[in-house]
């Protein structure tokens, strides 16, 4: 990720905030509020459009082990299949992201589709129709298709983020990023994790409807028709146009007194090489820490799932785990809503913090409950910082993405929770089965502290930059 992320921040090869000034009319102010903008901003087609497009993402893994649970009666290969498919989301969303900043969102959305489309469709044909897959070696050929559904699964959420950043620097007049710095992105990226939380929370639930009613293998098929039908609308829609493909200029050439490849022959000329080393390891750190940040925040997420399946089962069943987990998604997403209404004074970097710092304290409430209705309160209040950091480490991300990376951070980004999510849920999971669902609580509680520790060396590291993070993005 070295060679993708690793570039300084620079105006010089982003024109206009890597906006394509003609491609979208400027809109007029909204008299609703503020997300009464954002269908001003994009067109009111595009938010339900992103909404549902980003559906069959939250689906796919709790699909595959119901489905493959189902056919297979192991559950070993069920969750093997889970595991692929998160694997694989983890592996491809960055490389999509890299695709879609050179190539251009529209293409690779279109393609990403098709094959996450015919990979879903060969998920649920080989989980029935090759014998014996019971075991782990006879079900390779499931593996592989959960792995390919995973990697080609289309990144609605993190390029739609990309869109609204283009769009707001463009209305914000700025120039000066691709993530702008606009009460309408904050709004923009507000709306954004309350869809990722709403989608999250509803996509394992319509699956779990969907199988134990209908059939096991219809949530898949549910998901690849709204993949093969929505994704392509949501590709050619005219948000796309004000995302413009860029590349870094050239050199002019050498540098006066220089021959191509020559060491540095003066004092000068080696402090101006350590300066340039330096800007790089700092713009790398800048994006690395978040990116780290949403393992975390994966972390976290699969960590508190995993103990409260073995809290619920304490002393009712496993399944209430679900419910208890829909309520702090809830409070998480209504939560990211209104940081779109918080004081501009309070920058990224503070929120960030002080986001972390609550989940760190209310995570360490999560010991206490033995029984469901005291967990649910605690689940409410947890839920309450968590929905605003998200919004702030997508909003830093967008600051600090190099020119033209900015798909490549967003996918990075996204990644990382699923990777973090899957590191969580194993954690948690060998502590819960060794130790008990007490001890499995202190992995969140560790995870929500290191997310307080790298926004404290964010916020060092975005100052040494002397990035301008002031008024919140």
């Amino acid at each position: 990720m070295v060679s993708t992320l690793d570039a300084p921040l620079s105006t010089d090869t982003l024109p206009a905030a890597a906006i394509s000034a003609d491609a979208l009319p400027v809109p007029a102010p909204a008299k609703g509020g503020r997300y009464a903008q954002l269908p001003l901003l994009a067109g009111r087609s595009f938010i339900p459009l992103g909404l549902f497009a980003r559906l069959p993402l939250a689906m796919l893994t709790v699909g595959a082990l119901t489905l493959v649970t189902a056919v297979t009666g192991s559950y070993a290969v069920g969750g093997t299949a889970a595991g692929a498919v998160g694997i694989g989301s983890a592996l491809g969303a960055p490389v999509l992201g890299v695709l879609a900043d050179r190539l251009g969102q529209r293409g690779v959305l279109f393609v990403s589709a098709i094959a996450n489309t015919v990979a879903i469709v060969a998920l649920i044909l080989t989980a029935y129709l090759i014998p014996g897959v019971h075991d782990l070696v006879a079900a390779v050929p499931v593996l592989a298709a959960a792995f390919v559904a995973g990697v080609s699964c289309p990144q609605v959420g993190p390029l739609a983020r990309v869109r609204w950043m283009a769009l707001t620097s463009r209305t914000s007049g700025s120039g000066t990023s691709a993530g702008g710095n606009s009460a309408d992105l904050d709004t923009a990226l507000s709306y954004e994790s309350t869809a990722d939380e709403l989608t999250f929370v509803l996509g394992p639930a319509l699956v779990g409807i969907l199988a134990s009613m209908l059939a096991p293998w219809l949530p898949l098929a549910l998901a690849a028709a709204l993949t093969v039908v929505l994704v392509p609308a949501f590709a050619v829609h005219p948000t796309h146009l004000a995302v413009v493909r860029t590349t870094k200029r050239r050199p002019a050439g050498p540098a006066a007194g220089h021959t191509a490849g020559a060491a540095p022959t003066t004092a000068v000329d080696h402090h101006r090489e350590t300066r340039t080393a330096a800007q790089r390891v700092q713009s790398f750190a800048a994006v690395a820490l978040p990116v780290l940040a949403m393992v975390c925040m994966g972390t976290f997420f699969g960590s508190t799932q995993t103990a409260l399946s073995s809290f619920s089962a304490s002393f009712a069943t496993s399944e209430l785990a679900g419910l208890l987990y829909a309520v702090m998604g809830l409070s998480s997403a209504a939560a990211a809503l209104s940081v779109a209404y918080w004081p501009r004074r309070f920058t990224v970097n503070a929120r960030w913090i002080a986001c972390a710092a609550l989940m760190a304290g209310f995570a360490s409430l999560l010991l206490l409950p033995s029984t469901a209705l005291p967990m649910v309160l605690v689940l409410l209040i947890l839920g309450l910082p968590v929905g605003p950091l998200m919004v702030t480490v997508f909003a830093i991300g967008g600051l600090v993405a190099p020119a033209g990376k900015l798909g490549t951070v967003m996918t990075a980004l996204a990644s990382g929770i699923v990777a973090g999510t899957a590191l969580g849920s194993s954690i948690a999971g060998q502590l819960a089965q060794n130790f008990g669902y007490s001890t499995a609580f202190l992995v969140p509680v560790c995870a929500a502290t290191a997310l307080f520790l790298l926004g404290t060396a964010a916020a060092v590291v975005l100052r040494q930059r002397g990035k301008k993070t002031a008024p919140a993005a």
